[in-house]
């Protein structure tokens, strides 16, 4: 064989050579593409890509040697296969710190909730009794061992008599009012008189007057079963008998407001 024969003979058997040699290179292990996807489908996932970077970190290494070619087949399918199995991880614990993350979310917005509705009912309790006391001021009642004690002064009778004046009845209506606002609340009615007069009409005349202003009452729609009268006669005086200014002060009828649960008739 000569020269000219010999060098194209030398060249084709280099390129078979080579194509050879290139083919035998390994590339790519079958999967690790796949896994790269799950990866940074993950990895863009604004719920989950912040909630767990530990194994999230752990999971890109294993992706990244997965990708890497290896002459070894079934060495490249084991490191596809953890890789796979680091992102799973890594998905498995971000989603079970979003779901921790939105019970403990809802949590908290469960107790403002309740919170803000107590702050409410308090808010609604201190209105109401703000606008008890400004009620019970305008009926002049004073705070007692027995409850809100509201006095009404002889006015209302004449010497001697049980039935009311005509035209003063102003305060009673407005007692009435308030009974009829407050349904949690009785009323116990008692008469007093001075010590002018025996003590047994005096009881008489005490326990007449307290009638006629609990008949007063229920002609206002307050049920009878939240009222309550009772003649006391001479025998509760608040001031001493023997001036008129005195006298007085102790011919009058008391109002004790009591709510239901501590009257006792």
């Amino acid at each position: 064989m000569n020269a000219v024969h010999v060098i194209p003979t030398l060249l084709i058997a280099a390129a078979i050579s080579l194509t050879v040699g290139c083919a035998s290179e390994p590339g790519m292990p079958q999967g690790a593409a796949a896994t790269r996807d799950k990866l940074t489908l993950l990895q863009g996932d604004p719920q989950l890509n912040s909630r767990a970077p530990v194994a999230l970190k752990e999971a890109e290494t294993a992706v990244l040697a997965a990708e890497q070619p290896n002459k070894d087949e079934a060495f490249g399918q084991h490191l596809v296969v953890m890789a796979d199995r680091k992102v799973e991880i890594a998905r498995a614990q971000a989603q079970t710190r979003f779901y921790e993350d939105q019970r403990k979310q809802l949590s908290e917005q469960r107790e403002g909730a309740r919170l803000d509705s107590r702050t409410r009912e308090a808010d609604l309790a201190q209105q109401q009794n703000v606008q008890l006391q400004q009620q019970l001021d305008e009926l002049n009642a004073k705070q007692t061992e027995r409850g809100m004690v509201m006095t009404l002064g002889d006015l209302l009778f004449a010497s001697g008599r049980s039935e009311l004046r005509s035209g003063t009845a102003n305060n009673l209506g407005k007692l009435a009012v308030f009974l009829q606002q407050h349904p949690d609340r009785n009323v116990l009615i008692e008469g007093h008189t001075d010590n002018v007069g025996s003590s047994a009409a005096n009881f008489s005349l005490s326990q007449r007057r307290a009638d006629s202003v609990m008949s007063y009452l229920q002609g206002q729609g307050v049920s009878s079963s939240r009222l309550g009268a009772s003649g006391k006669g001479e025998e509760s005086p608040v001031a001493g008998n023997d001036s008129a200014s005195g006298r007085q002060l102790n011919r009058r009828v008391e109002v004790i407001i009591r709510t239901t649960s501590s009257a006792q008739y």
